[in-house]
């Protein structure tokens, strides 16, 4: 896909409006798997990492099973948060922003065994073109980018990442997995298991 060169130099002023996404208090509710370590202190990137990988240490034995428990003519996908999720927003601090590697171990998976994948983000459609990039840069198969128009600017994020999802389902898709960091990522169903990974208390966007 050709990208406009204006478009992808953008996201060094622009990426920041990502903030946008209200950060939450990680939720622990029944289907999802969450990272366990929480601090008031700022985190580190190690910290990060090792939390981040042990989620996805119980997001890829699910995904496994249920891949290989596809039903004849089933469209499975895998829908993604971005900040923080599966770029590093917060300490990759250049462009393009690198991917969390444990997260993209786990997106390499799925897409080499026909998983789609979608990306719901609460950034806003000006950095639509530079995310989008960024992420096939990284190594993920954009199946799918869903970005803020203006008047979902002033919607509730979660509710709005929810519809997206609803849209996903009404192209035919089967959600297996949800995969961010807030709780606002991972509300309002229409997936059949999520995956949280850690904000530390709102921390990370």
């Amino acid at each position: 896909m050709t990208r406009r060169p204006w478009a992808r130099r953008i996201l060094v002023t622009a990426v920041s409006a990502a903030a946008l996404a209200a950060p939450a208090v990680p939720a622990h509710a029944a289907g999802t798997a969450a990272a366990t370590s929480s601090s008031t202190a700022k985190v580190d990137y190690a910290t990060w990492q090792r939390d981040c990988q042990a989620v996805m240490d119980q997001a890829l034995p699910y995904l496994r099973d249920r891949i290989a428990a596809a039903r004849p003519g089933e469209k499975q996908a895998i829908v993604f948060d971005i900040d923080n999720t599966t770029l590093e927003t917060d300490f990759g601090f250049r462009y393009p922003q690198p991917a969390n590697r444990p997260v993209l171990n786990v997106a390499e998976y799925a897409q080499e065994h026909g998983v789609s994948l979608f990306f719901v983000t609460a950034r806003p459609g000006i950095v639509e073109e530079p995310t989008e990039w960024n992420l096939e840069h990284d190594g993920y198969d954009v199946s799918g980018l869903y970005v803020r128009g203006f008047f979902d600017l002033f919607k509730d994020v979660a509710a709005y990442k929810t519809a997206q999802r609803v849209d996903i389902e009404n192209r035919g898709y089967t959600i297996i997995a949800n995969i961010g960091n807030s709780a606002t990522d991972l509300s309002g169903g229409h997936a059949e298991k999520t995956f949280k990974l850690p904000d530390y208390n709102g921390q990370l966007s």
